[in-house]
């Protein structure tokens, strides 16, 4: 195998040319508890910042991952982020009611005083 870039060869499991810096393969995914944790923690808040850093979010990409760990992170982030953007929604909804309903009575009692 040789580097596309400058025909240097390289070995199959290279994921850079060592001699141009070229990508020649893509490296596994971290699955450690750390990364999960990270994963998991975006995911939850994800909603609360309203998607600004959704490109950031890396998801997506274990989700399409070949390994099964990784695979299975993903998934489980997505449906940590899924919970999460209806909890925030319902939240929204309950405070904005509560928020009407407080405008409604303070209009009410001071037509009745």
């Amino acid at each position: 195998m040789v580097c596309p870039y400058c025909h240097q060869p390289v070995l199959p499991t290279y994921y850079f040319c060592p001699n141009c810096g070229t990508k020649l393969n893509l490296a596994p995914l971290s699955t450690s508890i750390g990364t999960q944790a990270w994963i998991y923690a975006f995911s939850a808040i994800l909603p609360m910042i309203l998607f600004i850093y959704v490109t950031k979010w890396p998801a997506i990409t274990y989700y399409k991952s070949s390994d099964q760990k990784a695979k299975s992170i993903g998934t489980i982030a997505i449906a940590i982020l899924a919970a999460s953007t209806l909890i925030t929604i319902w939240l929204g909804y309950v405070w904005t009611m509560e928020a009407i309903q407080s405008s409604v009575n303070s209009i009410n009692a001071d037509m009745s005083a």
